[in-house]
């Protein structure tokens, strides 16, 4: 079958590529695209696309290997668990890299379109994807030193000789935005003798050199390949550093933005179902700019709420998250943001840069050191170091508060996730948070990194002791709040949302759907706290009803808020 495309597509995507690239290169790039579009829409599924997305949407973030033993894989394990605990619950599971990888726990990939065969196989994915949408890691912006692209550019072979960024190691780079403290320039033996790589993240991960027109057919010949293994959800893995040049900051770089606009065209004419998500560990502004004008990521993670949550529960205010909230502008038509409070990551911190004053962000990197926790650093333009993310278990960083641990950490905790399950956007709910996992002090020390720390690899029989003990009573009850959430209509990503600024004791929030409004409110202290609801509600006859507990109240009244309680008023 012959697959046409319309003159504006074409037209479109001829001048995305003529923003990147020379006219001889641009016209090698637009063929060798176009004709590869055509094969893979000639084999995507014609998937009727009813809704992008709706208040059931909600994903689970979770290694391939975080549940072991139920299984003879992995990934069977995974599945199995999801089946049991989850088949009802969360419809999508966001699987991080499950490829052949080198470092970075999958993040240094070395063969894109292959699956770890000590996780499992592509017919396991293939299996889990017959009943879940997934979203796959795309990692974009680098590749492992031991993958077949960067040994033939070692051995000096064509193409591949173009496919990374040489440089002389006294290039001047002091200008580039660093998120690690890591050398920039990575020393690679090569049969031409010893070069010098540009290696954003590690000496392990290899930028690839998007300048060479090849380079970005070849990955956009992945990122259409993952799709067709039944991708719903793509994650740009830092796409922010994707394009270079020297003499600037080498971040959101306008070719980079052109680069996901195209990715985002090609989407919207083949695959219109699929949603692409960045992710851009960077301060608030600068990851907004990833929505364009509503032209290029469907979704953009909400960095600055994983800090902003612990800050809130941490300090017992919640002067700045509401402030942080109300500047919030609704995302554009089509667009919505990604919820979460943990990730396979730290609890990044550049996303508070203009938001926390330094003395508050020291305080609470000094509280979750006395709660078990570490802190990455990051390398700056003038030499010095920046604190870049906190490294510990979301659930016990919820251990105390600055005054040091208290008896409130569960109800801490729950208040924490609901209040971050009610907000405009889609939920991703990392597993270790899910289970309310401890820090993995013994996974620091048999890795030597700090990142282990919250990547605990659970092992059937300790996850069932888990689940029968004191911790595993938060695991139930966060499952039934994640039930009720999918059942108002309130929580739709397209629900409009007010925040209110009634009390620093307090966290509001009004979330309006044609067919449900809903005022979600949160005790963020270890204090009992009243509330006139005549501030939120101006119906004096009318009945609010708590869906979390069922219990009604009257509009007109004041009502008592127990410490760190959650309340959705529908």
């Amino acid at each position: 079958m012959t697959v046409e495309f319309t003159a504006d597509f074409k037209r479109t995507i001829e001048q995305r590529l003529a923003h990147l690239y020379k006219p001889d290169d641009k016209a090698q790039a637009l063929d060798a695209l176009l004709s590869m579009l055509a094969k893979y829409q000639a084999i995507f599924p014609n998937k009727v696309q009813g809704h992008r997305w709706n208040e059931e949407d909600m994903i689970l973030i979770t290694y391939g290997d975080s549940v072991c033993g139920l299984e003879n894989k992995p990934l069977q394990s995974l599945y199995k668990f999801w089946l049991e605990y989850l088949d009802k619950v969360l419809p999508c599971i966001h699987i991080l890299p499950f490829y052949p990888f080198s470092s970075d726990d999958g993040f240094s990939v070395i063969d894109y379109k292959m699956v770890n065969h000590e996780l499992g196989s592509w017919h396991d994915i293939m299996q889990i994807s017959d009943n879940v949408d997934l979203m796959f890691d795309y990692v974009l912006n680098h590749i492992s030193r031991e993958s077949l692209w960067f040994v033939d550019y070692v051995s000096g072979n064509k193409p591949y000789t173009d496919y990374f960024i040489q440089l002389p190691p006294e290039t001047d780079t002091h200008l580039v935005t660093r998120p690690r403290n890591t050398p920039l320039l990575a020393p690679i033996h090569t049969r031409q003798g010893l070069k010098y790589v540009w290696a954003t993240f590690s000496e392990d991960q290899i930028d690839l050199n998007y300048a060479n027109w090849r380079v970005l057919i070849a990955m956009i010949d992945v990122f259409l390949f993952y799709i067709s293994k039944g991708a719903r959800f793509v994650r740009l893995d830092a796409v922010a550093f994707l394009w270079k040049q020297l003499g600037t900051n080498c971040i959101h770089l306008p070719e980079t933005h052109e680069v996901v606009k195209l990715l985002r065209d090609i989407i919207d004419e083949i695959a219109p179902w699929v949603v692409i998500i960045t992710e851009t560990n960077v301060p608030h502004s600068e990851n907004l700019s990833y929505f364009g004008a509503g032209d290029e990521a469907h979704m953009i993670y909400q960095f600055a709420l994983p800090p902003l949550v612990l800050f809130t529960m941490h300090r017992g205010n919640s002067e700045t998250l509401t402030s942080w909230c109300m500047s919030l502008n609704p995302p554009p038509d089509n667009c919505t943001f990604l919820n979460f409070t943990a990730s396979h990551d730290g609890v990044g911190l550049r996303a508070l840069e203009n938001i926390l004053p330094p003395h508050e962000l020291e305080s609470l990197v000094d509280s979750m050191h006395q709660f078990g926790g570490f802190v990455s650093m990051k390398s700056n333009s003038d030499g010095t170091e920046s604190p870049y993310e906190i490294n510990i278990s979301y659930y016990d960083a919820m251990l105390g508060t600055r005054t040091g641990p208290d008896q409130w950490q569960q109800q801490r905790f729950l208040c924490s996730q609901t209040l971050m399950i009610s907000l405009q956007g889609i939920p991703a709910i990392y597993i270790h948070s899910l289970l309310a996992t401890p820090n993995d002090l013994e996974g620091v020390e048999s890795t030597g990194r700090l990142r282990s720390i919250n990547r605990k690899k659970w092992q059937a029989v300790d996850l069932d002791k888990h689940l029968s003990s004191r911790d595993g009573l938060v695991f139930k009850e966060y499952k039934r709040r994640l039930q009720l959430r999918k059942m108002q209509k309130a929580f739709s990503p397209d629900a409009e949302q007010k925040v209110f600024d009634i009390s620093s004791q307090l966290f509001v929030i009004r979330r309006s759907h044609k067919q449900q409004t809903l005022f979600a409110i949160y005790n963020v202290t270890s204090r009992i706290v009243e509330l006139d609801l005549q501030k939120l509600y101006h119906g004096n006859d009318a009945t609010l009803i708590d869906v979390l507990s069922g219990t009604q109240y009257q509009a007109d009244k004041t009502i008592k808020i127990e410490p760190y309680q959650a309340l959705w008023l529908s």
